[in-house]
């Protein structure tokens, strides 16, 4: 088993590689996961909490009725993961990381931090992301459809295709030339 102990407190773990592997009911908090891999590993049960992930891999991972409580992921390749699997999200961070093909659908996730990311085909269908920090980040094919934008922050983000008749949109931050998307689902002429 690759951890043996059902508490990490303040731990370093590097290098570690997992693939095809479960993990269940384990905590982990404060800890630092450092160039690890997680390839089609199934974490069930454990909580994340106040830990950061630097340089790692996490392909395919399920994080069924997981809780993730300030985790930060930086230089990260977060893919293919369906987050609404998990019991909780608060507060995450993404930080140049790629997010392909993730899902957040339905989730209630305000505050969260993508910047500088790559989010590619991920689905935030009806998902609560009000307050979130999303600048200089791709989402090209990410789907928004009835999602709360409300005081998002899209600066410097690129390739969204946002609705704003299907979306909410209250004070929600834009740049030039990006923002000039947002016409497009209008019926209007711009000469």
């Amino acid at each position: 088993m690759s951890f043996p102990k059902d508490t990490y407190i303040q731990e370093t773990i590097a290098n570690l590689s997992l693939s095809d592997e479960s993990v269940k009911s384990r905590t982990f908090e404060e800890c630092i996961f450092d160039t690890c891999s997680f390839i089609n590993t199934k974490f069930v049960n454990c909580k994340f909490i106040t830990c950061k992930f630097n340089d790692c891999i996490l392909s395919a991972v399920v994080p069924m009725n997981c809780r993730f409580i300030e985790v930060e992921f930086n230089r990260c390749k977060v893919i293919g993961i369906d987050w609404t699997k998990t019991e909780l999200l608060r507060e995450m961070a993404f930080k140049d990381c790629q997010l392909n093909y993730s899902s957040f659908r339905l989730m209630k996730i305000s505050l969260i931090t993508m910047i500088d990311c790559e989010v590619k085909d991920a689905d935030f269908t009806e998902a609560d992301l009000s307050k979130g920090d999303f600048k200089n980040t791709d989402f090209e094919k990410s789907r928004f459809f009835k999602t709360n934008l409300s005081g998002a922050n899209f600066k410097g983000a690129r390739n969204y295709a946002i609705d704003p008749l299907n979306n909410t949109l209250k004070k929600t931050r834009f740049s030039y030339p990006e923002v000039q998307t947002l016409l497009q689902g209008l019926d209007i002429i711009i000469e």
